[in-house]
């Protein structure tokens, strides 16, 4: 073999492996999320239907958040759980401050007045009656319903758009809100059952 074809095979394979490379870089396209959320509307009553277990809610059950807005543009969040299906209901107050250049989207958070979090809303449904939230990590997701309930198709279908979004769905545990979800499979497990 000459000295030519060597130089056009070696070439071809160098430019083969960079193709490859490049395709393997390529940023992972996610759903847009939204652009403004009614801060007036999305107020109110939130059932937390299925999350990523984190160290704040692990373990509890028929949680629900409690929106207010505020004279000063703040949100007082009043979260509302259980941590078992005969356990009196628990509570904790936040402050949230919605993050200027966001379409009010973004929130910052401190629980217990230390602990800084902060959550995007990436999707309201047309008629108000679900949600999708997570963390700009996505390492936290939520999805929020207006009734305590969700039967399962919507709940699948809901699991779809958060993983549009970029969310690991394999992590995400739903909320038992009834003593006969508790146990269920693909359910989280309450700190007192």
């Amino acid at each position: 073999m000459t000295r030519r074809p060597r130089l056009l095979l070696l070439f071809a394979a160098m430019l083969l492996g960079l193709l490859m490379a490049g395709c393997g870089s390529t940023p992972e396209r996610h759903a847009e999320p939204l652009a403004y959320v009614d801060l007036p509307r999305f107020m109110g009553t939130w059932y937390v239907m299925a999350r990523i277990p984190n160290a704040l809610e692990r373990g509890h059950m028929a949680s629900r958040d409690v929106y207010t807005l505020q004279p000063d543009g703040k949100i007082a969040v009043h979260y509302v759980y259980r941590t078992g299906p005969r356990e009196p209901e628990k509570m904790l107050d936040i402050v949230a401050t919605v993050l200027p250049g966001t379409g009010n989207r973004e929130w910052r958070m401190r629980f217990f007045k230390i602990v800084p979090t902060r959550q995007r809303i990436l999707e309201v449904a047309p008629d108000g009656s679900w949600a999708l939230i997570d963390s700009p990590g996505r390492d936290l997701a939520w999805i929020f319903s207006r009734m305590p309930t969700m039967d399962d198709a919507r709940y699948l279908a809901l699991r779809k758009r958060m993983q549009a979004h970029g969310i690991d769905t394999d992590k995400v545990w739903r909320v038992p809100h009834t003593a006969e979800e508790v146990g269920r499979r693909g359910y989280d497990i309450p700190k007192n059952e």
